[in-house]
């Protein structure tokens, strides 16, 4: 992790956030809180090697590691030789990386395939630590983890949502998106199972991209877009007094993680390209702006602009096989790491569109 000068792109510092770089490494975006900078690692694509899912909490001035945790051998509070735990994966990849709960400062974030033991291994798992990341304050993991890990359903495939009032939104790869509470997570024993409701996400498709959410008009909404695996499409909840979640409207219109801004919901179709631009009450469309394809880009709007970058690495753009492969059975080795792809001919273009709203 290197920090750079904005005024002279000199390095300021660079902290190494894994012992094995070869295996290891960052699928999720850094957070920044209190003069902090998050880091969370995972696994390369098909979770293959040795490799253990931590987070680490520099310091932002100096870039020095001040806490660790692992999620596997999460009693040891250090940057781990990876060949030293037993245990190996429970990636934190979730698109939206590490969520800072506003109220209290608590972080929390999802894990993904591998060992539980809700002790030191808490693969497919929720998590809620302190503001200086010494201590659980809250897990949570389905009924069925040891299911999800064969099957390849990793939770960590998206982060946790906050819905406020102390509700908490957890999707994951099995299609689903499950409601909890502080309450259901909080302490440190393991807590299974008990959530309070359950939705589809849509098309019943594994959820791959983050969650977004809106306070419009008095009223939470809660929007989730997918494209690509098991088919497309975007829904949105309301979630009010009752605090269940009330489907408002779906679509088959398959998307990236959604954006929402001025009462305006964006959307990115990496496999047919195109920004969909849908009412976010209704789900009446509104627009479509053409770019081309790519493999996990989002929209961004800000300033009263809307930005997407597109294009991706050979193997993953338009529809491609790309994502995290299978986990293997409880208790198999991690597999050998597959061979590297050949290099292509030329460099993929990556391009930058940038619109300017009305």
């Amino acid at each position: 992790m290197t920090k750079i000068s904005i005024a002279d792109g000199k390095a300021v510092w660079a902290t190494a956030v894994t012992k094995l770089p070869k295996i290891e490494k960052m699928d999720s975006p850094l957070s920044f809180v209190d003069g902090h900078v998050l880091v969370p690692t995972a696994g390369y694509v098909g979770d293959a090697g040795t490799y253990q899912g931590h987070v680490l909490m520099l310091n932002a001035g100096t870039g020095a590691i001040e806490h660790v945790w692992n999620s596997l051998c999460s009693d040891r509070l250090e940057l781990l030789d990876p060949a030293t735990c037993p245990q190996v994966q429970s990636a934190i990849w979730g698109r939206a990386g590490i969520v800072i709960d506003p109220a209290t400062g608590n972080i929390l974030f999802a894990t993904g395939n591998g060992p539980y033991d809700g002790k030191t291994a808490w693969s497919d798992a929720l998590i809620m630590l302190d503001p200086t990341m010494t201590k659980m304050l809250g897990n949570w993991t389905t009924t069925n983890n040891a299911e999800l890990r064969q099957r390849d359903l990793d939770m960590g495939s998206t982060s946790p949502v906050l819905l406020g009032d102390g509700y908490i939104a957890q999707g994951g790869k099995d299609g689903t998106i499950r409601l909890l509470t502080m309450d259901i997570i909080k302490g440190t024993e393991p807590h299974q199972g008990g959530e309070l409701q359950v939705v589809p996400v849509p098309n019943n498709a594994q959820l791959l991209s983050a969650s977004a959410t809106a306070k419009i008009n008095n009223t939470t909404y809660l929007f989730a877009a997918q494209g690509g695996r098991g088919g497309g499409g975007t829904t949105a909840w309301t979630f009010g007094a009752d605090h269940k979640l009330q489907e408002a409207w779906k679509n088959t219109m398959g998307g990236n993680t959604p954006f929402y801004a001025g009462g305006l919901l964006f959307t990115y179709n990496a496999q047919a390209g195109g920004v969909q631009v849908v009412d976010a009450t209704t789900g009446t469309a509104v627009a479509t702006l053409a770019s081309g394809s790519g493999h996990w880009n989002s929209v961004i709007v800000a300033d009263n602009r809307i930005a997407l970058p597109e294009g991706a690495i050979l193997g993953f753009g338009g529809g491609g096989r790309g994502g995290r492969g299978r986990g293997g059975a409880p208790g198999a080795d991690a597999p050998a790491a597959p061979p590297a792809p050949p290099a292509p001919a030329t460099a993929p273009a990556g391009i930058v569109n940038i619109w300017r709203l009305p």
